[in-house]
């Protein structure tokens, strides 16, 4: 019997495992090989459950890049007694959804199993594309697996997500990341195990910090270490790390969760009034390329919402912020942009006023509408004091202190309640004697101080 023939394809295909790619060759073969994500995977996790008992159902699979999803899915192959196909929502189109669909009809119509389709970056079909796919996920023909980067309530059908699990992805930890490259090193198959490799421990850790979660980052960060230091035997240390990961484990997407979720801790850090955690996010926002526009109306709306009349200059400074980036722009503008974020940060907090304006026009929308009073209204025409209109009305400058009793709404009602914080705390005892004088709930319109 001839066996060249298998003899040279098992070398063929030797030779292109050893030309993939690190991150690739390193893919785990079974769960068992599977690192992170524990807290869907670990012994008795609802993932785990349902993978063992193949009765995954259709589940979508949401988390950023590197932490595992696609290698999950593959895995699924192996785990699963269904047929197995896969998509890509970026070079697969209308024409090869439908194929797969058809096959998958076809295989149960025969009575053979259902196929379990994987569509990587689902989020990328458009709605049509993920509406195609309704009918037979909900009559049990497919297993849809869906992978995503972005926040499937907003990239996701709706009707697509109340037929599918959510599983959240998180970035790998640290020992993640660690344990993996240690396994890497060891293994003589599809690692460095035959060469003579070293990783200080500080290099490990810094690899881990530096990847941002991603074990794709930290194996091909790892891999450019080892291809670009020929000299044997080799000990990678955290300046040839930081060399070779560069500023590759900035992923920044403008219109993606990582735009929002950089901009979300920017502002709650600042309204928490943590400086140091505000520059932080603001750096990480710099690095990535944000739109200063972007920063700056966002900083002009804080000023406004949680500082307001705490600190009435926070809303200027805000406003000369915007001005002076327009004006200057980048890198100087990062000067200007951290003055006004620390200020910011540091600044009294209040959103009195942000509360203010919520209560009033809440009760507008809820038709509390209320007519405005007979001598507020505009009298400068013939004939408006025959119909009793602007009679009545109190010029403020001729009062003591500029205020006179007199009613403005029409009922007594509380909207600003200021703070007791900053500038506010003055407003306070001034609004309560304005308030007081309003109201004729005091003999003297002398000044509270």
């Amino acid at each position: 019997m001839d066996f060249s023939g298998s003899l040279f394809a098992k070398e063929e295909q030797e030779i292109r495992n050893q030309s993939l790619p690190l991150a690739a060759r390193m893919r785990p073969s079974s769960l068992n090989e599977f690192v992170g994500q524990q807290h869907l995977l670990g012994p008795g996790k609802l993932l785990r459950r349902l993978i063992d008992a193949d009765r995954l159902g259709s589940i979508i699979l949401y988390g950023p890049p590197g932490c595992g999803k696609t290698t999950l899915a593959r895995l699924l192959a192996t785990t699963s007694n269904k047929a197995y196909a896969s998509l890509s929502a970026i070079t697969d189109g209308v024409a090869q959804l439908r194929k797969v669909l058809a096959d998958a009809k076809l295989r149960i119509e025969s009575g053979k199993s259902k196929t379990l389709l994987f569509i990587d970056e689902i989020h990328r079909f458009n709605k049509s594309q993920q509406d195609a796919l309704l009918g037979d996920v909900e009559d049990g023909v497919i297993d849809l697996v869906g992978a995503t980067t972005s926040n499937p309530y907003f990239a996701v059908n709706s009707a697509l997500i109340s037929r599918s699990q959510i599983f959240q992805f998180h970035p790998l930890t640290t020992p993640d990341i660690v344990g993996l490259i240690d396994s890497t090193l060891k293994d003589a198959e599809r690692g460095y195990g035959n060469d003579s490799i070293t990783v200080t421990q500080s290099a490990l850790t810094t690899l881990g910090e530096l990847s941002g979660g991603d074990a794709r980052q930290a194996l091909n960060c790892l891999e450019i270490a080892v291809l670009s230091s020929p000299e044997r035997p080799l000990n990678i240390t955290p300046p040839l790390i930081r060399e070779c990961m560069q500023r590759s484990a900035l992923k920044f997407d403008s219109t993606g969760d990582e735009h929002y979720d950089l901009a979300s801790a920017l502002i709650k850090s600042i309204r928490g009034s943590d400086a140091d955690a505000s520059v932080y996010w603001l750096a990480r926002l710099l690095e990535s390329g944000e739109d200063i526009r972007f920063l700056t109306r966002r900083l002009v709306i804080l000023a406004s919402e949680d500082i307001g009349n705490a600190d009435p200059s926070a809303l200027g400074l805000s406003m000369a912020c915007m001005q002076a980036c327009e004006f200057v722009g980048l890198p100087e503008a990062q000067l200007t942009l951290s003055q006004t974020v620390t200020y910011l940060a540091c600044a009294p907090k209040s959103n009195a006023a942000t509360r203010a304006i919520s209560l009033a026009r809440k009760d507008v929308r809820e038709n509390k509408v209320l007519p405005v009073p007979m001598h507020l209204r505009d009298g400068h025409y013939a004939g408006a004091k025959e119909l009793g209109i602007g009679v009545g009305y109190q010029y403020a400058h001729d009062h003591d202190q500029g205020i006179a009793m007199q009613d403005y709404l029409g009922v007594e009602k509380n909207y600003y309640e200021p703070s007791d914080r900053g500038y506010e705390k003055e407003l306070q005892v001034r609004l309560e004697h304005i308030r007081s004088v309003l109201r004729g709930n005091t003999a003297s319109e002398s000044n509270p101080d």
